[in-house]
């Protein structure tokens, strides 16, 4: 059974940082692209960062371009969001995504993460 469970989300101020973690299991996770995905309240989902499957290949939506950084450790099976210089419009519940040719196949349940003063 596939699994993503994210984890390392929380309340911060403007201008602070978290990192977020998603660990994966029930299939073979060097082999798949993987993406983070947020939905900020009362909002759509938005794409925020993809990563290819060797880590080798980032890319990341324009409003968290230069603050994000997305990466992976295949020999534990985690993916991660490493977000900086937070701002109030990050606030949002993130979702670990895995990426199957052009879909989005399977989601994590998302971590809440709160920038407020």
């Amino acid at each position: 059974e596939v699994q993503l469970v994210e984890s390392g989300g929380g309340l911060v101020q403007p201008g602070g940082s978290l990192r977020l973690s998603c660990a994966a299991s029930g299939f073979t996770f060097r082999d798949y692209a993987m993406s983070w995905v947020r939905q900020a309240p009362g909002e759509g989902l938005e794409w925020v960062s993809y990563i290819h499957s060797t880590g080798g290949t980032t890319s990341y939506a324009d409003s968290v371009k230069g603050r994000f950084t997305i990466s992976r450790d295949n020999a534990k099976n985690t993916l991660y969001l490493q977000m900086n210089s937070l701002k109030a419009e990050d606030t949002a519940v993130y979702y670990c995504v895995r990426k199957y040719y052009y879909q989005y196949d399977y989601w994590g349940q998302g971590t809440q993460v709160t920038v407020s003063s």
